[in-house]
C-alpha cells in the first residue's frame, strides 16, 4: 500500500515537473515570436516609411498597376484608332462620290452644284491636311542637357528640366512642351507644335459633318422611307411564295444597286450626325480653353489655384492669357490680318509664336496684361 502511494507521488511530481517545463517554454516560445514580431514590424516600418505619405499616395500606389496596363493599352491601340478615322472617312467620302454626287449633278441647279463642289473639297482637303500634320508634327519636347536652361524645374520621371507649361506623358514616357492631352485618335501627343493642327482638324471635321448631315436630310428621310417600305415587301414577297397559287405572282422587289444606294444613304447621316455631336461637344470644349489661354492639363492647375487663393481674399490671373481675340490670334498665328486667309482658311504649316521653352510676349498681341499672380 505504502509503494503503491510512493509510486502515485513520484508520478504526480514527474507530472508536475513537466507541465512546469512545457509552461515555460511556451512562455520562452511565445517571447521569442514576439520579439521577432516586433523586430520585422521595424524593419517594414523603417524601410517604407515616408513622412509625406498619405491616403492619396497609397491609392496612387494601388492603381499603379492599373495605370501601367492602361498606358500600354493606348499606346498599342492608338494605331488602331487612326485607321479607324481614316477608314471611316475615306467610306463617307466614298459614298458622296459614289451615290450622292452623280444625284447632286442631275438634279440641283448649277448654282447649286459650284457651292457643293466647291464647299465640300474645301472642307476635305482641310480636314485631310490637318489631320496628317497633327499625326505627323511632334508636339515639341524640352532639351535633355540641363545646362541649355536654366531656372526650369526637373521632371521627377524623366530626370530632365522641365520649362513652364511643360508636363509628362506617360504613355509617350517624355515631357512634351505646352502639353494638353494624348490623343489616342492621333496616336500622338497634343503639345506646342501640333496643338493648333489638332483644334483644326477637330473644326473641320464637325463642320463636314454638319454640312453632309444637314444637305443630306431629305436624302435620309427618302432612303429610311424606301428601307421601311424595302421590309414590308419583302413580308409579303414571302406570304406570297408560301401561299403561291397559278393566279398570282409575288410583288416586284428592289435591286441590290437600289438597296446598297438607300443604305448607305443611311449610314452617312447616322455616322456624320454622331460625330458632328461628340466632336462638336469636344471642339467647344477647346475652343473655350483656348479664350482663357489655357489647355486641358492647366485649366484643373489652375481651378485649384484659384480656389485656394479665393480663400485668402487673392485673386488669380492666369500669366499666360492675353485676353480672348489676342489669344486666337496666338494660337492661330495671325500676326497680320491677311493671315486670317493664308493661316486659317487656307492649309498653312507655319510655326506657332516661341519654342515653348520661354512665353515672352508675342509680337500679335497688342496689350500686354501684368498678371497678379503667377503659377
Amino acid at each position: 500500500m505504502r509503494s503503491r502511494q510512493r509510486m502515485f507521488a513520484a508520478a504526480m511530481r514527474l507530472l508536475l515537473k513537466c507541465l512546469r517545463l512545457g509552461r515555460w517554454r511556451r512562455f520562452k516560445l511565445a517571447r521569442q515570436a514576439q520579439q521577432l514580431w516586433r523586430y520585422g514590424h521595424l524593419c517594414l516600418h523603417s524601410l517604407l516609411y515616408n513622412s509625406f505619405t498619405n491616403s492619396d499616395v497609397v491609392l496612387d500606389s494601388l492603381f499603379e498597376p492599373v495605370y501601367w496596363l492602361v498606358d500600354h493599352v493606348t499606346r498599342w491601340f492608338g494605331v488602331v484608332f487612326v485607321a479607324l478615322v481614316i477608314g471611316l472617312t475615306s467610306s463617307i467620302v466614298a459614298i458622296v462620290y459614289i451615290c450622292l454626287l452623280p444625284l447632286i449633278l442631275q438634279t440641283y441647279t448649277p448654282a447649286w452644284i459650284c457651292w457643293h463642289l466647291t464647299y465640300g473639297h474645301w472642307n476635305l482637303i482641310m480636314i485631310v491636311f490637318h489631320y496628317y500634320m497633327a499625326i505627323t508634327t511632334s508636339p515639341g519636347h524640352p532639351p535633355q542637357a540641363k545646362d541649355d536652361l536654366t531656372g526650369v524645374s526637373i521632371c521627377r520621371k524623366c530626370i530632365a528640366p522641365k520649362p513652364a507649361r511643360t508636363h509628362h506623358c506617360s504613355i509617350c514616357n517624355r515631357c512634351v512642351l505646352k502639353m494638353d492631352h494624348h490623343c489616342p485618335w492621333l496616336n500622338n501627343c497634343v503639345g506646342h507644335y501640333n496643338h493648333r493642327y489638332f483644334f483644326s482638324f477637330c473644326l473641320f471635321m464637325t463642320m463636314g459633318c454638319i454640312y453632309c448631315s444637314v444637305s443630306g436630310w431629305e436624302m435620309f428621310r427618302d432612303a429610311y422611307a424606301a428601307i421601311e417600305r424595302m421590309k414590308l415587301l419583302e413580308k409579303e414577297r414571302l406570304q406570297v411564295a408560301a401561299n403561291q397559287t397559278y393566279y398570282q405572282t409575288p410583288p416586284p422587289t428592289f435591286s441590290f444597286r437600289q438597296r446598297a444606294f438607300h443604305k448607305s444613304v443611311v449610314y452617312l447621316w447616322v455616322l456624320c450626325s454622331s460625330v458632328a455631336l461628340a466632336l462638336g461637344a469636344l471642339t467647344l470644349w477647346h475652343a473655350a480653353l483656348i479664350t482663357r489661354g489655357e489647355t486641358s492639363i492647366e485649366r484643373h492647375i489652375n481651378k485649384k489655384e484659384r480656389l485656394r487663393l479665393q480663400k485668402k481674399g487673392k485673386v488669380f490671373r492666369n500669366p499666360y492669357s492675353y485676353g480672348g481675340w489676342d489669344n486666337w490670334k496666338v494660337f492661330l498665328g495671325v500676326d497680320v490680318p491677311r493671315h486670317w486667309l493664308t493661316r486659317v482658311l487656307l492649309p498653312s504649316p507655319h510655326l506657332p509664336h516661341g519654342t515653348g521653352l520661354s512665353w515672352d510676349l508675342p509680337p500679335c498681341v497688342t496689350e500686354q496684361r501684368t498678371p497678379l499672380l503667377t503659377i
